[in-house]
């Protein structure tokens, strides 16, 4: 490893000031942003670590013995943009930087968020909803710009229209500029000294507005749909947030839904299930014909094709999908009694017994005939 002395250029002898000379010196040289050289990178580096233990009165001491060195974290600085911040008189947050410009008054609104609660029917096939919403818009006296009429932002005399103010602080490589937001115009660079009295200065009013929604059909419960531009608009006239839409879909008093399959249960007395029969329900969207074959038992599917609702990406529809469950009568008389006994003897009806339990795509149905 190089000599430290050797690489500050300086003699064993050197004063405490000498060596800070001697770095600040080859630090304005060799900083990266100076010089990018990958040759100059590497002095750098070699530059910084032979000052920080050199301007340490206790490692210097123990390097000049001979013994191990740890280093000092250079005096609080953090790296070597710290220390050609302290140098070159680089900004030092808020926004400030060399050559930084002013902020802008215009930013973007904020993003609204809705909930909308639709019918089951509503989302067989889409509808259209009228939302009113309390949003901010632009401010119509002035137009966004935030002044009164008549008027314009005036260049801040404090920072000259930059922005920033500079400050000159004292510190251990001596006095050191820094940069910062100026205090007077909040880093505008302008300040308006007649606000339009609509807006506050704002440029945007609070205001109930409605928006026109265009609902998919296939919308699920908890969906969000996203309105791109019709959120908020921002200060100073700047550009909409986005407006979201979350759906909310009512239960339905008849119907239920499995994907794109709306569910539906048929009660039928325990003649129609014996001898057949047909029938008419209605539909979300009109009459529904059914035909119930002879025979049929609780638990039965009848499948109509396309009576569901329509895919959220696509233009099919799914199916209607009717459980059959079988009423059987509670109170019966003596004739009634006895034509049923009779017909138990004529179709030698089974024992009771408990079935088995197949588990299926009717699962539900079956679940809920029976629970």
């Amino acid at each position: 490893m190089a000599d430290h002395y050797d690489v500050l250029g300086v003699s064993r002898e050197a004063s405490a000031d000498e060596i800070k000379k001697a770095y600040r010196k080859l630090a304005r040289q060799l900083h990266p942003d100076v010089n990018p050289s990958p040759e100059a990178a590497e002095k750098f580096k070699d530059v910084t670590h032979a000052y920080e233990v050199l301007s340490d009165a206790e490692q210097r001491r123990r390097y000049d013995m001979g013994g191990d060195e740890q280093g000092a974290g250079f005096g609080g600085f953090g790296g070597f943009g710290d220390v050609f911040e302290a140098f070159f008189g680089a900004g030092s947050g808020g926004g400030g930087s060399r050559g930084g410009r002013p902020r802008s008054r215009r930013e973007r609104g904020q993003d609204a968020l809705v909930r909308l609660t639709l019918e089951l029917g509503d989302v067989v096939f889409g509808t259209h909803r009228d939302v009113e919403i309390d949003t901010a818009v632009l401010c119509e006296t002035c137009g966004g710009s935030c002044c009164a009429p008549g008027t314009q932002p005036v260049t801040c005399d404090i920072c000259g229209g930059s922005g920033h103010v500079q400050r000159q602080v004292r510190s251990l490589l001596g006095n050191v500029v820094t940069q910062q937001p100026c205090g007077a115009c909040q880093g505008y660079g302008t300040t308006i000294p007649n606000p339009c009295a609509a807006c506050n200065g704002q440029g945007r009013v609070r205001s109930r507005r409605t928006v026109g929604l265009d609902i998919p059909a296939g919308v699920e419960n908890g969906l969000r749909l996203q309105l791109p531009g019709s959120g908020e608009v921002g200060p100073a006239g700047g550009p909409n947030g986005d407006l979201y839409v979350e759906v909310s879909v009512e239960p339905h008093a008849v119907f239920s839904r499995e994907g794109d399959d709306l569910l539906a249960t048929l009660e039928v007395s325990m003649t129609d299930a014996i001898l057949g029969t047909s029938t008419s329900i209605d539909g979300l969207d009109g009459a529904v014909d059914l035909e119930v074959r002879p025979g049929v038992q609780s638990g039965d599917v009848l499948k109509i094709d396309g009576r569901g609702i329509t895919g959220l990406r696509s233009s099919k529809r799914g199916d209607l999908r009717v459980g059959v469950q079988v009423v059987t009568p509670t109170k019966v008389d003596q004739r009634t009694r006895q034509l049923v006994e009779e017909l138990a003897k004529r179709t030698k009806a089974p024992e009771p017994r408990l079935a088995e339990h197949h588990q299926g795509m009717f699962s539900k149905l079956r679940d809920r005939f029976f629970g």
